[in-house]
């Protein structure tokens, strides 16, 4: 269970300890051999499975995703194939950024798909992990953003009151953050209004989009974000957590006002795209909390609380 304290609208939690070496590197050839990040997980029996974006040095995509398995969370072995491949024209230039929750027997992933020009929520199922049925973009439309939707995390549970009982929600977006409902995982609605916006002066000014799936504690529906901000001159990303009201999800409760996690490592702070510390991943294992984030658009990084 996640451990945090709200005090005066700021969430405070635990420093998160980090390794200081990325737990996943690109490979010597092969569809990671660009770049590896930007990792989903999720707790199989007793092995931690990772979903993870990777690009090869002699592709033109953005993205597709692989599979890797872990008894320990740290120490990975990588199927040899990718798991998801871009296949229709809404995501011809890549598939990107997953986020995997499981209901009943059925896995859902959401995943970003690239046509070279826009960016769409899209959404997967499957039974084993392997193979994966493509439902399409999650919305026909978004005019909000001129149809660019990215970045789905799933609450796992139907909400147990409030305007969505009954029901499934969703936080997206990746310039500001909203919420979507579902009556059964596949065909979604979404709130006009954002739920969570960018702050002046603050580590998330420029951006905010949503980090692994949303959890539900005794202090509201915590959801974990990542986020962009400028330091002087430079832009990092950066993750924060923001808590929401348990019965109606698009009231915010708290937000930290430090970010939890930012890059301080090399492989951090120097890669793919610089300065990039980017949340995807988070599961119990092994008396810690695991969360697995994209350093530099180029490797794995690992983070933990005990």
């Amino acid at each position: 269970m996640l451990n945090f304290e709200i005090h005066e609208g700021d969430v405070l939690v635990p420093p998160l300890k980090k390794l200081s070496f990325p737990i996943l590197s690109p490979s010597e050839e092969g569809f990671d051999s660009k770049n590896i990040y930007n990792a989903a997980v999720i707790k199989e029996r007793d092995m931690v499975v990772m979903l993870y974006r990777a690009e090869g040095m002699d592709d033109d995509i953005t993205g597709r995703i692989g599979l890797a398995l872990s008894k320990d969370g740290v120490e990975f072995l990588r199927h040899p194939e990718p798991v998801i491949e871009p296949e229709h024209e809404y995501e011809k230039r890549g598939v990107e950024d997953p986020r995997v929750v499981k209901v009943g027997g059925t896995y859902y992933m959401t995943y970003t798909g690239y046509d070279g020009k826009t960016a769409r929520l899209c959404l997967a199922t499957s039974r084993n992990l392997v193979t994966w049925k493509k439902h399409g973009p999650v919305f026909e439309e978004f005019p909000q953003t001129g149809d660019w939707t990215k970045s789905g995390a799933i609450l796992p549970m139907k909400m147990p009151g409030g305007e969505f009982k009954g029901e499934y929600i969703m936080y997206f977006g990746d310039s500001n953050i909203w919420l979507a409902h579902s009556k059964d995982l596949i065909h979604w609605e979404y709130v006009e209004e954002p739920v969570l916006r960018p702050r002046k002066g603050k580590f998330d000014s420029i951006l905010v989009e949503p980090g692994p799936p949303a959890i539900v504690t005794d202090s509201g529906i915590v959801l974990i974000y990542n986020s962009a901000g400028m330091e002087g001159s430079v832009r990092k990303y950066k993750a924060g957590i923001a808590v929401f009201d348990r019965e109606t999800p698009t009231r915010l409760v708290a937000r930290s006002e430090k970010p939890i996690l930012e890059p301080t490592h090399k492989w951090e702070i120097n890669g793919w795209v610089d300065n990039v510390v980017f949340i995807e991943g988070m599961v119990e294992h092994g008396g810690r909390i695991y969360l697995y984030y994209g350093g530099a658009d180029r490797y794995i990084g690992l983070a933990y609380w005990e």
